[in-house]
């Protein structure tokens, strides 16, 4: 029996895919501004950070046992690690690192972790091709450019239908990238992108579990090897986003096509990239600032009598756990942010280890929060109140978390929760030495330097 089938599609999108390739194969070296460029060195930092300080996590030693169960060449390193393995096995464990403690690079508009799909597929191709890196920076701008820009025309439908958006657009960014790092022409690029396309990585579902960071490194290695496909002359359609049954069009309801070529080559969305202090949901991060502001006025957890949270419906469709298990649940739990904003003052990764979550004091102030949804505050937003035990009751309201464009991590910032992260793994003097190199990374003329400070002793 035959069924017809008649989903609405746009037939008369624009060559989507062609300006794409186009754009990445032939954008000058450093063809932006220095604000730009220093943008790109705070994304290289902070991500290789974030993979450095997850190199020892069970989600790495679970994810390097399986790569090695191929046997694969020693191409690339694992960062953190002495372990070496072919490059797509090294861009899926260090995009699975680079994400695990949740705590990497997001677009806010829409929610994308660029950083993990691109980074991670070009240090390890890079590493393996010897680029310098100069190729290396101007391939992470201009691949984040791509998921972004895709995922802008696509956000919040895509995202609302149950996509990890960071995979399933990061193998676009990842092999816009690695074909820019390789130097393909255009039609090249244009079939690595449409290889990519049949690629998307993540669903939402997944969030709280260790296959939530496989998602970023998942995107990674297939954008890499879409990449390398389309050099030894793979094909792949010509409109693989923007035909009626192409990507764009079957993962999305909303495609807007201006997002992709609006100031092409002079605005880019790593501008718009931010660093989270917090090592969780960034939806979270307000809640913990409110929290830890509460703290900085003297307030205890034995003070309070409860906290009424007013947030935006996403932050408890996201975050909503209860009463998390372990340290990977807490990451989407908004009541253990406040608890710990409130104790500790922070929230770092130590603030998410399973103990931490389960610790008596913890659970019981956890069970003190209660949030309610408000659509008239933003996801970037939260209105707090604390009800003391005196019978006082404190108010505040948070438009910007710390870390948000309108509040950023500094420079400073940056380097130091590099450094919290990243010294446990390779010792004070080379993540000193590291912090150094990797602001200068446009500059250097291979990658090994900085790969061998990533090793440890």
């Amino acid at each position: 029996m035959s069924h017809a089938i008649a989903a609405a599609a746009d037939l008369n999108a624009p060559p989507v895919s062609k300006i794409l390739a186009e754009f990445v194969s032939s954008h000058p070296s450093q063809g932006w501004s220095a604000e730009v460029e220093h943008e790109a060195h705070r994304t290289f930092l902070n991500w290789l950070g974030c993979a450095i300080g997850a190199a020892n996590h069970e989600s790495v030693e679970s994810s390097l046992a399986a790569i090695n169960e191929f046997q694969p060449a020693s191409q690339a390193r694992i960062l953190g690690r002495k372990d070496k393995v072919d490059m797509g096995g090294a861009a899926l464990i260090n995009g699975i690192s680079s994400h695990t403690f949740d705590f990497d690079d997001t677009h806010l508009k829409t929610v994308i972790h660029p950083a993990g799909p691109v980074a991670s597929a070009i240090l390890a191709l890079g590493e393996h091709i010897n680029t310098n890196g100069r190729q290396f920076v101007d391939a992470l701008v201009l691949g984040i450019d791509v998921a972004c820009r895709v995922g802008n025309a696509m956000y919040p439908d895509h995202y609302h239908r149950g996509w990890h958006i960071t995979g399933s657009t990061g193998m676009l960014g990842s092999a816009a990238a690695c074909s820019r790092l390789m130097g393909l022409d255009a039609q090249k690029t244009l079939m690595a992108l449409g290889i990519a396309a049949s690629q998307p990585v993540g669903m939402r579902e997944q969030f709280g579990t260790m296959t939530k960071p496989f998602h970023p490194g998942g995107a990674a290695r297939a954008g890499q090897l879409s990449a390398l496909l389309a050099k030894h002359g793979f094909t792949a359609s010509t409109k693989a986003l923007e035909a009626g049954r192409g990507y764009m069009q079957t993962v999305s309801t909303k495609c807007d096509w201006s997002e992709i070529d609006r100031d092409l080559g002079k605005s880019f969305e790593i501008s718009l990239n931010t660093y989270k202090p917090f090592a969780c949901g960034i939806v979270i991060h307000p809640a913990i600032d409110a929290c830890a502001q509460l703290r900085a006025q003297g307030i205890k957890a034995e003070d309070v009598e409860r906290i009424e949270l007013r947030v935006h419906p996403l932050v408890l469709e996201l975050t909503g756990k209860k009463t998390p298990k372990d340290g990977l649940e807490g990451k989407f739990s908004v009541y253990h942010g406040c608890a710990v904003g409130l104790i500790f003052g922070q929230a770092g990764e130590g603030e998410y280890a399973d103990e931490i979550v389960n610790r008596p004091d913890v659970v019981a102030l956890r069970a003190k929060v209660n949030a309610t949804t408000d659509t008239s505050i933003s996801e970037a937003s939260v209105d707090v109140k604390a009800f003391l035990k005196n019978g006082k009751e404190v108010h505040l309201f948070v438009k910007n978390a710390i870390g948000s464009l309108e509040n950023p991590m500094s420079d400073a910032n940056l380097e130091q929760k590099f450094s919290n992260l990243v010294e446990p793994i390779i010792g004070k003097e080379k993540t000193r030495q590291l912090i150094a190199a990797v602001w200068k990374v446009g500059q250097t003329p291979d990658l090994k330097h900085i790969l061998n400070l990533c090793t440890p002793e």
